[in-house]
């Protein structure tokens, strides 16, 4: 398809070949980073940051139906420059406000649509506006990022795309390590899924999208093995049948000939580089909230963000109980029990609650009753959130949400959605708004990245997204968990929040690491795994161990219950993709601070002038004397601190460490 859009905008090019190009250009407030677009025969953009170039002339296109192009042979019509100055409240996300601050530019076109670009401090970015009215297609875009050198590239490629069409692609669960690997060294057929971080040696490029609506998400691919990344989308399904393999899922039969059914006036996603000098500047980067649309539900102090005890990872693994744990409201009890003694906010009822290749979420098991495990859990102040899948959910959704929202049900775990073509992304917005109106919150799994669909629904609280934890489940030790972990916090969770379902109790060093259903364990020390609750932005946050094992780590488990899930304010401190990663967050006058590390032992010094002053009273967990042996190793040091000192922490080989600073009364 892409092809032919070529094609079309070539032979556009040779028919104006003697028009004179149009140089627009804008600055970032700060003047340091500078946007140009150049319209002649196409439309193309470029980034410069400090006078180098960071992104090279990039065409931009889309084809609407059979036979015009926006972006081919453009005439422009006007072109207004603005400013943005604000400041969003956003009550649940990583701080209490998100400063928006930009140079605007937009171009209006002949054929009834425009382009947008914005001009950031860290970040540039551009979207198609459409005025036309009725009822029009995409066939196909082009958003091309080129770069002057053969960069290095972190990515996730969809899973076993080698042996894998590009239509065989487009159906994944969106979960992968990361590679680093040249440009020129990508195949043509290997789709990427966004983020996907450009490595200039100098500075690192993000790219990624936003307000993502009604139209498929973007993948990144190379075709011909240059310097260039281009954009790459599914297809609208035409015939969608339900899971032969798993009845959960919806399998794409037969795809229709272009990427988007589209009515009347609309904007389309953001495409967004973000260019950082420090690799640290990614852990706290605010683009995709930026860029993403208001809310639109008002009233949000029904949503309530938290820990949820989860059963699924460690396989219903209760012991020393007397009766046969499992998939029965006894087991759950002592869940919900488990939860309330230690301030836990929630427990997940994941797969296994309904009846077996049914799809059909109003048929329970028998050994299950929820209003029971509901009413329970009400009355010691634990709420409770249900899984489904995606067929099931999607087949009856407004009944389905009704029922158990009447019933008490707080929320839903929607799982096994894996696709991002129009129709999917349309699931995610209606299952967003039908959840709201019920007062239901949404954790998508089987999910692709956040687009910003949590500014616009506050009540979505996660993305799954992720490689996470469950992958250690099965995984044997060539999956390199640790280094996928001092990744992912640069890359992924600049796109927004993660459900990595971390909190394992049992932990390994890579030699001593092996993967178990029944008795799982994690890569990396106990350290590691305490850190992520700071590192990693995740408002509904789970712990996935079982609760006998939490109940043998009182430490641990205390700091993982009192830790909040959303945050006031975020500061990034230092890090290196891949290597480690260390961040502060407060919440109200309490201040946590997380360092994860990677392979490689090494000593951090922490600087708190982050702090406002005042004596604080300090208490750090980090790993012990022998985590490097035994990874399950831990001690707690209690102090004082203030803004004027540093700490300097050693973090073993796939360790980490956490500080929590109180304010002395």
């Amino acid at each position: 398809m892409q092809r032919i859009l070529f094609c079309m905008l070539a032979v556009c090019a040779v028919w104006g070949v003697e028009a004179k190009p149009t140089v627009k250009k804008i600055a970032s407030p700060d003047g340091k980073l500078v946007v140009t677009v150049t319209v002649a025969d196409d439309i193309r953009w470029s980034v410069e940051a400090d006078g180098r170039t960071v992104l090279a002339p990039s065409q931009i296109a889309m084809q609407i139906g059979e036979d015009e192009t926006w972006g081919a042979a453009p005439r422009l019509r006007k072109a207004v420059t603005g400013k943005i100055d604000e400041v969003i409240p956003s009550p649940l996300y990583k701080k209490a406000e998100v400063v928006d601050k930009c140079t605007t530019l937009t171009l209006q076109f002949k054929g009834d649509y425009a382009v947008e670009f914005r001009a950031y401090d860290e970040a540039a970015a551009y979207r198609f506006v459409s005025t036309r009215k009725g009822d029009y297609t995409v066939k196909d875009e082009v958003a091309e990022f080129s770069f002057e050198g053969d960069n290095n590239v972190y990515c996730s490629y969809v899973r076993g795309n080698a042996n894998k069409s590009i239509e065989q692609q487009y159906y994944n669960s969106f979960e992968n390590t990361y590679v680093e690997e040249a440009m020129s060294k990508m195949g043509p057929n290997r789709l990427m899924f966004l983020p996907v971080l450009v490595d200039m040696g100098d500075r690192k490029v993000c790219i990624t999208e936003a307000d993502l609506m009604s139209y498929p998400g973007m993948y990144l691919y190379n075709p011909d093995g240059g310097t260039a990344l281009k954009g790459n989308y599914a297809p609208v399904p035409d015939e969608v049948k339900q899971g032969g393999h798993n009845m959960l899922q919806g399998e794409v039969q037969t795809r229709k000939p272009y990427i988007a059914e589209v009515s009347g006036e609309r904007s389309f996603p953001w495409r967004i580089c973000i260019v950082a000098d420090n690799d640290a500047d990614l852990l706290d980067d605010d683009m995709v909230f930026r860029l993403s649309h208001p809310n639109v539900i008002g009233d949000t102090s029904w949503i309530k963000p938290g820990k949820v005890a989860w059963e699924w990872w460690n396989d219903w693994g209760l012991y020393g109980v007397d009766f046969r744990p499992g998939i029965n409201n006894r087991t759950y009890e002592y869940y919900i029990d488990f939860a309330a003694r230690n301030g836990i906010e929630y427990v997940i009822l994941d797969e296994g609650w309904s009846v077996n290749l049914k799809a059909d979420l109003l048929q329970v098991v028998p050994e299950i009753d929820i209003k029971r495990l509901v009413d329970y859990g009400r009355e010691r102040g634990v709420g409770i959130v249900l899984w489904g899948g995606y067929w099931a959910v999607n087949r009856d959704m407004d009944n389905v949400f009704k029922y158990y929202s009447d019933m008490g049900v707080k929320g839903f775990k929607i799982d096994f959605m894996d696709r991002d073509d129009q129709q999917m992304v349309d699931f995610y917005e209606r299952a967003a708004a039908t959840a709201a109106k019920y007062h239901l919150m949404c954790d998508f799994h089987g999910a692709y990245k956040p687009c910003g669909l949590s500014r616009k629904y506050p009540n979505v609280v996660n993305y799954e997204g992720v490689h996470g934890l469950e992958q250690m489940k099965w995984s044997d030790s060539s999956v390199d968990q640790v280094t996928y972990d001092v990744t992912i916090p640069f890359i992924r969770m600049v796109a927004g929040p993660m459900d990595y379902t971390q909190g394992a109790m049992m932990n390994a060093q890579l030699r001593n690491y092996h993967p178990s259903n029944s008795e799982p364990m994690s890569q990396g020390t106990r350290c590691h795994q305490l850190a992520m609750y700071v590192i990693f932005e995740s408002p509904f946050n789970m712990l996935c161990d079982s609760p006998t094992n939490y109940e043998k780590e009182p430490e641990c488990t205390q700091f993982i219950a009192e830790i909040p899930t959303v945050w006031d304010e975020t500061v990034a401190l230092d890090g290196e993709v891949g290597e480690y990663a260390v961040l502060a967050r407060r919440s109200g006058d309490e201040w946590y601070v997380g360092g994860l590390n990677g392979w490689k032992g090494r000593d951090v010094e922490v600087d708190l002038s982050f702090l406002p002053e005042g004596e604080y009273d300090m208490t750090m967990i980090c790993d012990g004397g022998n985590a490097d042996k035994i990874a399950r190793d831990f001690r707690i040091e209690n102090g004082s601190a203030d803004s004027s000192k540093s700490l300097k922490v050693r973090m073993a080989n796939g360790g980490g460490f956490t500080v929590k600073l109180t304010p002395r009364k």
